[in-house]
Order: C-alpha cells, then sequence, then structure tokens
C-alpha cells in the first residue's frame, strides 16, 4: 500500500495546503515509502530474473541498491548542481529546459541499462537537480511539462481501468479499497502520533495518505511477471487505486473538521492522557550537549558510509574495467597482459584512487571512537585507569572497523587481487604512500566534502 507521491501533491496544492505543518510530514513519509518501493522493486526484478529468492539475494540486491543510490547522488551533487549553474548564465530558457530534460531521461536511461526501476532514476534526479542555484527557474520553465505530465499520469490509470473488472470482481475491489483507506488512515495516524504530534495533525496526515499509485502498479506488474502474485491482482490494484484517488481529495478536506469534531467528543481524561503523551515524547529527545552529541554522531556515521560507499564503488567498478581491458589490449597490442601483473595493476590503482575516501573515513572514525570512548567510559575510576580505557577504544575500534571494511571489498572484489604475497606488497606501498602524502589526500578530501555541503546549504538558504 504505497501511497502516490503525484496524487497527494497535486491535491495538496490545489488545495493550498502545501505549506502547512501535516503536509510536510506527509513529503518526509511519502519519501520514504518511494525508497521503500525502490528497494521492493529491486528485490522483485532480482526475483524475476533468476526465479528464486533468499535471504542473501534480498540483502546482496538492497546492499547494490544502497551503495548506487550514495554513489550516484554523491557524484551527481558535486557535478549536477555545478552544470546547472553554469547553464543559468547564458540566460537562455531553452538551454536551460532542453538541459534539464536531457539529465532526467539521461539518468533514466543509466539506471535502467543496470536493471533497476525508471522510477529510482527520476527520483535521484529529482532529489539532486533540486540542490540546484537556478532551482525556482527550473521549476518555472518545467511547470508547464509537469502539469502535461501529471494529466497524462491521470489519463494512464483511467485508460488501464477496466469496468469489466470492476464489475466482474466488484466485492474484492470494494473490500480492498475499504481496509486500505481504513488501515491507512488508522496506521498512518497512529505513527503519526506515536512519533509525538497531536492527534489533530496525525489524523490530518493519515486521511491524506489513504490511497495507493504508480509505485504500487509497478510492484503489482513485477509480482505478476515474476509469479509471485496472482495476475489478478494487477488489474484489482488499478481499480482500487482509481477508487481511492477520487476520495483522496474529499478525505483531505473532511480532515480537519473531523479532527475538531472528535477533540471536542473526546473524553476528557483521554484528551489529557493525549496531551501527557506529547509532551513526554517530546521531552525525550535530546536537550542541550545530548542534542548536539546526538547530532555530531549523526553526522559523523553519515560521512563514514558516503566514503565507506565511494570506495566500494571504485572497487566494483575496477572489477568491470577489468574485464574488459584484455579485449582492449588484445585489440590494441595483439597480447594479454600477465594475468597477476593485471591485477596487480588493477588492485594498486583502485587502492591508491581510494585513499582519499580511506583516511577520512579512518578519521571519522576515530573521532566517532572518541565519543564513544567518552560516553562509556565515565570519570568514576582512576585518571590514569580511565584515560586507558578510553585510550583502548579510541585506538582499537577505528583499526578494526577499516579492517573489517577493507576484508568486506576484498571479497567484493576478489576477481582483480592478485597473489597473496603480491596483495600484501600493495597494501604496504598504498601505506607507504598514505603516510607520505597523507595531508595532500586530507586537503583533497576536505575539498569534495566542502564542496558537496556547499552545494547543499547553498540552496537551503536560498530556498529559506
Amino acid at each position: 500500500a504505497i501511497s502516490s507521491t503525484t496524487i497527494i501533491v497535486k491535491a495538496l496544492s490545489e488545495l493550498k495546503l502545501k505549506q502547512h505543518k501535516f503536509a510536510q510530514m506527509i513529503f518526509g513519509m511519502l519519501i520514504v515509502e518511494d525508497i521503500l518501493a525502490i528497494g521492493i522493486i529491486a528485490i522483485l526484478s532480482g526475483i524475476s530474473t533468476t526465479g528464486t529468492i533468499s535471504s542473501d539475494n534480498i540483502v546482496s540486491t538492497l546492499g547494490q541498491l544502497s551503495l548506487f543510490i550514495i554513489v550516484t547522488m554523491v557524484l551527481g551533487l558535486m557535478t549536477i548542481p555545478r552544470l546547472l549553474a553554469y547553464i543559468a548564465k547564458f540566460k537562455s530558457n531553452e538551454m536551460m529546459l532542453i538541459s534539464v530534460l536531457g539529465l532526467c531521461f539521461g539518468i533514466c536511461l543509466m539506471v535502467l541499462a543496470l536493471n533497476y526501476s525508471i522510477a529510482l532514476g527520476a527520483f535521484m534526479i529529482g532529489a539532486i537537480i533540486a540542490e540546484a542555484r537556478p532551482l525556482h527557474l527550473i521549476e518555472t520553465l518545467v511547470e508547464p511539462l509537469r502539469d502535461m505530465f501529471c494529466a497524462i499520469f491521470f489519463v494512464t490509470i483511467g485508460m488501464m481501468f477496466d469496468p469489466t473488472i470492476l464489475v466482474n470482481h466488484y466485492l474484492p475491489i470494494l473490500i480492498i479499497s475499504l481496509v486500505l483507506i481504513g488501515g491507512k488512515v488508522v496506521g498512518c495516524s497512529i505513527g503519526t502520533f506515536v512519533s509525538g504530534q497531536n492527534g489533530k495533525t496525525s489524523l490530518k496526515v493519515g486521511m491524506s495518505m489513504a490511497q495507493i499509485g504508480e509505485f504500487s502498479f509497478i510492484i503489482a506488474a513485477l509480482g505478476a511477471s515474476s509469479k509471485v502474485t496472482s495476475n489478478i491482482l494487477y488489474p484489482i490494484a488499478i481499480a482500487v487505486s482509481a477508487l481511492t484517488t477520487l476520495t483522496t481529495p474529499y478525505l483531505i478536506k473532511l480532515s480537519n473538521p473531523l479532527s475538531s469534531l472528535i477533540g471536542q467528543r473526546c473524553p476528557k481524561f483521554l484528551s489529557k492522557l493525549a496531551h501527557y503523551y506529547t509532551n513526554w515524547v517530546a521531552d525525550l529527545h535530546p536537550q542541550g550537549d545530548s542534542a548536539l552529541i546526538v547530532k555530531i554522531i549523526g553526522k559523523i556515521t553519515a560521512q563514514i558510509i558516503v566514503n565507506c560507499a565511494l570506495v566500494a564503488a571504485v572497487f566494483i567498478a575496477s572489477v568491470f574495467v577489468a574485464s574488459h581491458l584484455d579485449l582492449v589490449f588484445v585489440r590494441y597490442y595483439g597480447a594479454i597482459v600477465h594475468e597477476q601483473l593485471h591485477k596487480s595493476l588493477i588492485c594498486g590503482v583502485s587502492l591508491l584512487i581510494s585513499l582519499p575516501f580511506l583516511i577520512a573515513a579512518y578519521r571519522k572514525l576515530k573521532a566517532f571512537s572518541m565519543i564513544l570512548a567518552e560516553v562509556l567510559i565515565r570519570d568514576n575510576l582512576l585518571k590514569q585507569q580511565t584515560y586507558n580505557a578510553r585510550r583502548v577504544i579510541f585506538e582499537t575500534l577505528p583499526l578494526l572497523a577499516i579492517a573489517s571494511i577493507m576484508s568486506l571489498i576484498f571479497s567484493i572484489s576478489s576477481p582483480i587481487l592478485p597473489r597473496t604475497e603480491l596483495l600484501w606488497g600493495i597494501i604496504g606501498a598504498t601505506t607507504v604512500i598514505a603516510i607520505l602524502f597523507r595531508n595532500q589526500f586530507i586537503r583533497f578530501q576536505s575539498w569534495l566534502q566542502i564542496e558537496l555541503f556547499n552545494v547543499m546549504e547553498t540552496n537551503t538558504d536560498e530556498k529559506h
């Protein structure tokens, strides 16, 4: 039951509710649902290809998907906003529009070539372009196209809707629609309330999320093609979507008076209980120094994940390059490079390219370990004992983490690994290079990080 971003955003826009608090929460929930839907689509695509499903396949598919999203987003944020800012200098609306459309279709084609859903490409390029400085110009230029495709989207739903399906299966369609609306209203309302929002906001969120859309179609179609679900599920999903699309604007309009009515009729002890719970959840949020520590830990963790993902991407790309490199040598030089020399070169270059990100990950791990040691080891011991205990965590945790990460990456890139003695020699040489040019690598990675943050923060400031 994946809610339709297109339908909800269109309804909220027409009702002039996009800037309300509950609408902002809905947008966040829609993003999470879309990401989960992309994961489900990737898993179902793998099932349709292999015909089997296992926990290893699911973990591998989700890992590859996460890696692809992280690397594409980082590289896209580093390049595309700069490109669009440069194009904006020409002050040509036609050039800007064509460039944006070219980027959108290009990313979608790339994603399709990698056997992922086009929806994933559209989602990512939208998130990347949202960080561009000329965003307001792009929104103005794309608005007519957006309205056109939005109309086509609803027309397409209507064309896929078969009235005979509604007649022949009216009972399951009606039951599923009622269960869907009731389940989404209750589930989303309770989930929002449990997160600490008041009852009125929670009910508005729940009543606005009560429908399904495009991702549900894709999932139902993939499920039918991979024989995981019945073939009748797809037309039923379309019929349910058509019915719930009709009810969405009315549910959104009804949410405000209904929440007010429930608030008036609700017993006082329940109102007080809900009020106490909301305040209790608000008090659970970290305050002062604790909030700062949580924020720092979150930021450090995100940077570690991004740097490790970039390292993994370098090695995965190296495996792909290595598989085609022999063909290049045969074509242009009429010979095949010695296997061990070939692997040693590819592995060495991969490690060298990865050094800035490995060093950055190690430094962030040390910072994380320092905070962890301060939190775990209190000052109730002798000074020397406290220092030694913190020192153990501070020194060993980053090394163990980096060793584990590299072991995982080497297992992924096993086709390009040379013999053990050669591999240790490459690691030793790379370590020497890392020590000698450590400051240069740190400056390079810091420059990349600053540029990435500047792109995101500049656009955030302009939005506000």
